[in-house]
């Protein structure tokens, strides 16, 4: 029987969290080995796991799996999370990659200079509510149906649900005028799975505090 996923990476949110999210949305235990300094992150470069010199890295069913995407899209392929033809993952491929513009940007916040802070609140606040959350909305008023692609659960669902979190976190009337959006994430937070991993004490992570934010510059030698 195969061991756990084990996920090397710091602890906090980055490219990792979105991870974390599928594997629990699966209903997956994982294990977590945390980069704590320069050298733990040297060492895993120096012995050959990371294929491009970056985390996050996953290591799963006898491989070591780099790149945030290909990591996503292996999980949710194992787990049938990915639709049930090429045409149903066309639609999750469009609706993810026009939630991971919107949280790049979310990601890359704490990394934004003070000056600079509000003004890039601002624009993800524009663009939420003006490009991306329309569209979620308008598909599911489409189809009249309780997940964004062919009536059942898939990795589309997931990750704009974990988005919504991370929204909520930087303004939470900004999903008032999505009822169906807003619908769905409860519908998502509330599968078992789901709400195990929004429990406190789960792999969860919080926003990132500026000790986590000093770590992480430390550790990949951020400026």
């Amino acid at each position: 029987m195969a061991g756990k996923p084990k996920l090397h990476y710091f602890n906090g949110r980055g490219r990792m969290e979105s991870i974390r999210w599928l594997l629990a949305a699966a209903g997956v235990e994982f294990e977590e080995i945390f980069i704590e300094t320069p050298e733990d992150l040297n060492k895993l470069k120096n012995d050959g796991y990371l294929l491009f010199q970056q985390v996050p890295m996953v290591e799963m069913d006898g491989m070591k799996i780099v790149q945030t995407r290909a990591i996503l899209n292996y999980i949710a392929t194992k787990y049938n999370l990915y639709g049930k033809d090429i045409k149903e993952r066309a639609l999750i491929d469009m609706y993810t990659e026009g939630m991971a513009d919107l949280s790049e940007m979310i990601i890359v916040l704490p990394l934004c200079p003070p000056d600079q802070k509000d003004a890039k609140i601002a624009l993800i606040k524009e663009r939420t509510t003006d490009r991306y959350l329309p569209v979620f909305e308008k598909v599911l008023k489409s189809h009249g149906q309780d997940y964004l692609v062919g009536n059942t659960l898939s990795r589309a669902d997931i990750h704009l649900v974990e988005l919504l979190y991370y929204v909520e976190e930087i303004d939470p009337s900004l999903l008032a005028n999505f009822p169906l959006v807003k619908a769905l994430k409860t519908r998502i937070s509330n599968l078992p799975t789901v709400k195990k991993f929004l429990q406190p004490g789960s792999p969860r992570k919080p926003p990132i505090d500026e000790k986590s934010l000093e770590q992480a510059r430390k550790i990949f030698g951020m400026k």
